[in-house]
């Protein structure tokens, strides 16, 4: 009986603890807990389960800043001949193609994480598998400018393991409407 006593108590403190910070999570930091609130001994937080010690840092608001994600991958070199492409004068609703090639230049495999385009009118699309040192890839790229009118510039972001991390490529159209 008493064992399960200490279980639920336990139980209480961890949510307690997590409600706690998640509520904390928009106050400053001078702010402190309601004197109601149980507080938790050394010998009561080392019988505490790791994960839910874990559970409680993700309500941590500066968590993101403290500990960032470290990318320890080994990183590569990547080479386009061309980082822009001009389309010149396109028509409304025109579907325009254009190939960004590229080489591994580094030492390591190359791994293109993702490429997105800054608007839906703007469809990259990249190889998924490694691309071997001295290896040659294609990122093709599909403009439709439905509506738009005039002087276009959009991106393609490429997100690989290079440094820096991501690689920005452009178009350009003057987009037309048809006569």
């Amino acid at each position: 009986m008493k064992d399960t006593i200490k279980i639920v108590l336990l139980a209480i403190i961890a949510g307690t603890l997590i409600y706690m910070a998640a509520g904390n999570a928009g106050t400053t930091s001078g702010s402190t807990a309601s004197s109601s609130s149980p507080a938790m001994t050394s010998a009561e937080a080392s019988k505490t389960p790791s994960n839910t010690l874990e559970a409680n840092k993700k309500f941590d608001p500066l968590a993101k800043t403290s500990n960032p994600e470290v990318d320890n991958r080994p990183k590569t070199n990547v080479a386009f001949p061309n980082m822009e492409h001009d389309f010149g004068n396109v028509m409304q609703d025109s579907e325009n193609h254009y190939t960004f090639a590229f080489t591994n230049t580094g030492k390591e495999p190359l791994v293109i994480e993702n490429a997105q385009g800054s608007c839906g009118c703007t469809v990259p699309s990249y190889p998924k598998e490694p691309i071997p040192p001295g290896g040659k890839g294609n990122i093709d790229v599909v403009y439709k400018p439905g509506k738009q009118e005039n002087q276009q510039q959009k991106t393609v972001t490429v997100t690989a393991n290079t440094e820096p991390k991501q690689t920005v490529l452009r178009i350009k159209a003057f987009v037309k409407k048809p006569s």
